[in-house]
């Protein structure tokens, strides 16, 4: 059987900035059909920000396609910003966007840190969710960040030897506590080559099958700067939310409808976090893909992503 592929390209008919704040200006955008049902896309990183690939994941003619980039991600300002960053910050945000865009209700999706998110803002506010698409779980855990900065190498020792080898070796014991001195360094002969040598270190154990060209666009810059600063920003402090609150959180959300997609090799975001929160959802669909790691596009991924939100559109009664 032919898998699902993403949608065609679309180009946003509405867009804008949002100053949350005195300090925070946001980017976003809507596509897709203007009366129909409304979906926030929800990028990862945290920090990672929003390409214009994410709107592909749904049928324009069917969906309300919402995508905006979170505080100090993508094309949000100021990029890389810790300070007022905040798991709160981005729940509170989405409620702003949701609010200024007349949406009562909309389909929560997001993968990775954006799974996280979404699972915060639905225990949050479950009666503004219309049901959550998840890819590739992370809950914030101390175990899955210590997996994150240190297990991976068993898989992917080159990755790992070149996130550490900026290090002095006494630095190697804690790594977060390294990178995080250097990712809050404002001098660029600081900041930008563990900025690059952390983003590239995600990028390189984010695919399935080695992908030169996911590595290259992880070490852009911009985009380094914003998800390794605010990544690890929100690593230091456990992704400010207090340990297993947002497991526990999951009785709140399940009557309503969600899809969990799991990569079986995902080596970011391992399968174990997605089986626990499968066990503490069981109503919630749970497609694990056989074939696939943590990016959203390797191939299985993708086609399990796109074929959730095409059955979400014989759930929403339209």
């Amino acid at each position: 059987m032919a898998r699902k592929q993403l949608h065609p390209p679309i180009e946003p008919h509405d867009s804008g900035r949002l100053a949350v704040d005195e300090l925070h200006e946001l980017y976003w955008e809507v596509s897709g059909n203007p009366e129909g049902t409304p979906v926030v896309f929800l990028h990862g990183g945290p920090g990672a920000g929003a390409i214009p690939a994410h709107r592909r994941f749904f049928d324009p003619a069917h969906y309300r396609i919402v995508v905006f980039d979170q505080r100090g991600a993508g094309r949000s300002t100021p990029v890389g910003e810790l300070r007022d960053n905040t798991t709160a910050h981005l729940v509170d945000d989405m409620e702003r966007i949701r609010a200024m865009l007349n949406i009562e209700r909309w389909l929560l999706f997001g993968g990775s840190w954006g799974s996280t998110l979404a699972l915060a803002y639905a225990e949050t506010h479950p009666d503004r969710a219309l049901g959550l698409v998840l890819r590739g779980i992370f809950l914030g855990s101390a175990a899955e960040i210590s997996w994150f900065l240190y297990g991976i190498r068993h898989v992917f020792p080159e990755a790992w030897e070149a996130l550490t080898g900026i290090l002095d070796e006494d630095e190697r014991g804690d790594i977060l506590a390294a990178y995080h001195r250097r990712l809050s360094s404002r001098d660029p002969a600081v900041l930008l080559p563990a900025a690059r040598a952390w983003s590239r270190y995600e990028g390189a154990c984010s695919t399935f099958l080695p992908s030169p060209e996911t590595i290259a666009a992880f070490g852009e810059d911009s985009m380094a700067v914003g998800l390794a600063r605010i990544e690890a920003h929100y690593f230091v402090n456990r992704v400010f939310v207090e340990p297993g609150a947002l497991l526990a959180g999951v009785e709140r959300i399940r009557h309503l409808p969600g899809v969990i997609v799991q990569g079986r090799y995902d080596m970011v975001c391992p399968i174990v976090t997605a089986d626990a929160l499968h066990r503490a959802w069981p109503e919630a669909e749970y497609v694990v893909v056989p074939d696939s790691g943590h990016s959203a596009m390797d191939p299985g991924i993708c086609a399990a992503l796109v074929g959730a939100t095409e059955r979400f559109k014989t759930r929403d009664g339209r």
